[in-house]
């Protein structure tokens, strides 16, 4: 596969055990949207089509369809419970996670709050509004939920609307849950999520970090501070508690915890895939050189503006970006690898353009650049 010299023996390791621990290589995975991110505890979620395949990928016989009848059904949902970011949840899991995060995330927007001209009255206002607006489970889109502020006498000028759903989320009142057309709709979360977990602190701690790595792992206290948003800390008292659950394994002289299952099922794979811009397997770490050689990091993230492009995954390594471009009766997928892609790798391409016509249910056309390439998946 591309490039082996470019990485360690340790490495290649952490990436097929990466790998297996996030489900995109091995057995099959689970059987439902609602298990699949349950299993991932959250999943980076900016772009909705994005995420929806991040689950479909690592989901037995996914279709889109299923991945958005588990937001209807208010099973999934998102919101912006780690560092302020969009992520995509349990339903259930979202307010012990925002128990444990929303707090330092408001306050580290105060000063961008106060720019805005915004008052603690106007954000209390815009509550009441929202309260008012969605009885019961009843939602409303973006465009139509910022109208209604509006007319209430808040102001959603300019940023000001969005960092008012923003925080109306964080402190608890609102989620974006059911689908509205190629979005999701914003509801009452107490209304949306009528049944939520309340774990102590602790316990919450405890499980934020085991769930992470079992579904991480192999990765560092340092990651799960990273991703969580947490404290350096809180990130340490998490471990500490969820420690019973994990190993530990020692690649390049790091240490890193991990799901034990995952040291017996990791070996080498020959696997590719085709992940959305955001997916978890290169945005769950903060040291990516692991997947990704750092000559390749720009045309991931050009310019670093923080605009992920899609990946192509051979052997665990970041090998290509891709993009779509989606007609009413088929999508075309076109491939830009970084370097000539041996035959094992193609036949991988062939094969991962499978799964995604299957998921969403319409023929896809392969275009690999340079090779003049070119093959369309029955769908």
């Amino acid at each position: 596969m591309p490039s082996p010299a470019s990485f360690t023996a340790g490495q290649r390791r952490l990436a097929a055990l990466r790998l297996a621990a996030q489900g995109l290589d091995g057995p099959a995975g689970p059987t439902t949207p609602a298990d699949t991110v349950g299993r991932m505890l959250a999943m980076q979620g900016q772009d909705l089509p994005g995420v929806k395949w991040s689950v479909g990928v690592r989901t037995a016989n996914a279709r889109e369809s299923n991945v958005g009848g588990a937001f209807d059904a208010g099973e999934i949902v998102r919101s912006w419970p780690l560092r302020g970011t969009l992520h995509l949840v349990l339903a259930a899991d979202l307010p012990w996670l925002l128990s444990l995060t929303a707090a330092r995330s408001l306050a580290s927007v105060r000063g961008r709050r106060e720019a805005l001209g915004l008052s603690d009255g106007d954000m209390e206002q815009a509550r009441a509004i929202v309260e008012e607006a969605l009885p019961g489970r009843r939602a409303l889109g973006r465009a139509a939920l910022l109208a209604t502020i509006e007319a209430g006498g808040v102001s959603t000028a300019g940023q000001r609307g969005y960092h008012i759903l923003w925080y109306l989320a964080q402190s608890g009142t609102l989620v974006l849950g059911p689908c509205d057309g190629a979005q999701q709709a914003f509801a009452r979360l107490d209304a949306w999520i009528p049944n939520p977990r309340r774990p102590d602190r602790d316990q919450a701690l405890g499980e934020l970090a085991r769930r992470y790595f079992l579904s991480h792992g192999p990765a560092t206290v340092d990651d799960l501070a990273r991703w969580s948003g947490l404290t350096m800390r809180d990130a340490r008292r998490g471990l500490e508690v969820g420690a019973g659950s994990l190993a530990t394994t020692d690649i390049d002289g790091t240490s890193y915890h991990l799901d034990p299952a995952v040291l017996d099922a990791a070996g080498p794979t020959t696997r590719v895939v085709l992940l959305p811009g955001f997916d978890e397997y290169l945005l769950g770490y903060r040291d990516r050189s692991a997947v990704l050689a750092p000559e390749h990091a720009d045309a991931i993230v050009p310019g670093g503006n923080g605009m992920f492009k899609p990946t192509v995954v051979a052997d665990g390594e970041v090998v290509g970006t891709w993009s779509r471009r989606a007609g009413r009766r088929a999508v075309q997928v076109d491939v830009a690898p970084f370097a000539r892609l041996p035959q094992r790798a193609l036949d991988g391409l062939e094969a991962a353009a499978d799964a995604y016509g299957r998921y969403l249910g319409k023929p896809v056309r392969l275009v690999i650049a340079g090779r003049g390439r070119q093959r369309t998946s029955p769908g």
